[in-house]
């Protein structure tokens, strides 16, 4: 397989598939503004993604009803900051994604040992 290295305005497409349940794990610990979740996803190797990204992401998930958000423009030095919170649903998708993750974690795992006995093994054409 060719090493092809795919990408989405700037970040890889693995890396995008992680977005939405990060942000969902960062508004599980509390209401967050756009900016704050830009500078933690970085803790999670997000941090490279386009601020776009990120902003189309929380858009489409409150669209969906994960987290609802407001206008704070009593805590800021500046014009106001939407600040985005998690709901009850956006709750239940964390879980689901989480679970999913879990199952992803289990079937790369089975993948990996299957290959490295292969590997150690040594018996094959392309070893």
């Amino acid at each position: 397989m060719p090493r092809r290295r795919w990408r989405w305005r700037g970040c890889s497409r693995r890396a995008v598939r992680f977005l939405e349940p990060t942000l969902l794990l960062l508004l599980h610990h509390g209401p967050a503004h756009g900016y704050t979740l830009l500078e933690r996803l970085g803790e999670f190797g997000l941090g490279g993604l386009n601020p776009s990204v990120v902003y189309r992401a929380l858009r489409d998930m409150e669209g969906r009803g994960w987290v609802t958000s407001f206008w704070d423009d009593e805590q800021t030095q500046g014009p106001p900051r939407r600040v985005y919170r998690l709901t009850a649903l956006g709750n239940e998708a964390l879980a689901l994604w989480t679970q999913d993750l879990e199952e992803t974690r289990r079937l790369i795992d089975r993948l990996l040992s299957a290959y490295h006995r292969h590997m150690e093994e040594g018996e094959g054409e392309h070893h």
